[in-house]
């Protein structure tokens, strides 16, 4: 039997994880995913891809046909040509909540980073014959300003790809119409160990009383502040940690919430 062929994006966040899961859920057996070190500011994501795929493999062991490759691809030069984004560049702060609304681009918005990676797993996809690409767009991407997180930007490089009249690669966004609860909630269901993902766009550095550091997440900004609001809808507890804890724990309790991997 011909083996159902995926590529995805993996970065080792909360979304291109359950993604992970999601592929096994739906009958992909030979899933190839792909995480890119573009010189990312909150390069913690990177550590919690070999977590994720260590946990995957663990858990579906015993599936005869599985297979799971990835590839950490180096393209820091995206850093050299996209200096303008928080996310690149440590000169420039990461934005507030409160102007990842609407329709300006935030400021830690890559320019042209997603098409960039779409165009590598497309041409990953068809050297392997997969006919599918993942990426970990969600609905509340397209809401805080990121074009190329939208379904509108899915449509047109699909546009694109289709021109490719030998080999046709599908760009998909499984994600695009789920909210962050609803992420969170298939993610439980599928099994994946969220505390083993990272989501801060800082660098989650904290200075301990004994002058080590210690890797903790900081809800203010924006990517925190969203996973957390998802949690506590979904009525789960966020398994990491963060620098406002204390006041977190508050707003689990008040909110019922319960714990999670």
């Amino acid at each position: 039997m011909k083996n159902k062929k995926l590529v995805l994006t993996l970065s080792g966040g909360m979304d291109s994880s359950v993604l992970l899961y999601m592929a096994q859920d739906r009958g992909y057996d030979e899933i190839h995913t792909i995480t890119f070190d573009y010189g990312q500011r909150h390069s913690r994501e990177l550590a919690c891809v070999d977590k994720q795929i260590d946990n995957f493999n663990s858990q579906f062991s015993g599936w005869f046909n599985l297979k799971v490759t990835n590839k950490v691809l180096d393209v820091k030069y995206i850093k050299d040509i996209a200096p303008t984004s928080s996310l690149t560049n440590k000169d420039i702060d990461n934005p507030n909540i409160s102007e990842m609304a609407g329709d300006a681009q935030p400021v830690s918005y890559v320019p042209f980073r997603n098409l960039m990676f779409l165009s590598i797993c497309s041409s990953y996809a068809e050297s392997v014959g997969a006919d599918t690409v993942w990426y970990g767009a969600a609905q509340v991407d397209s809401l805080a300003g990121y074009w190329d997180g939208s379904e509108e930007f899915v449509d047109v490089v699909n546009n694109i790809t289709d021109l490719n009249r030998e080999n046709r690669i599908a760009i998909e966004a499984p994600l695009l119409d789920m909210s962050k609860a609803e992420i969170i909630e298939e993610g439980i269901r599928l099994g994946v160990k969220f505390k083993d993902t990272w989501t801060c766009y800082s660098e989650g550095k904290v200075k301990a009383s004994d002058g080590s550091w210690e890797l903790i997440a900081d809800v203010t900004t924006p990517s925190s502040s969203m996973r957390v609001k998802g949690f506590v809808d979904a009525g789960y507890r966020d398994p990491i940690t963060y620098i406002q804890q204390e006041k977190l724990d508050e707003l689990y309790e008040d909110n019922n919430c319960k714990e999670c991997a």
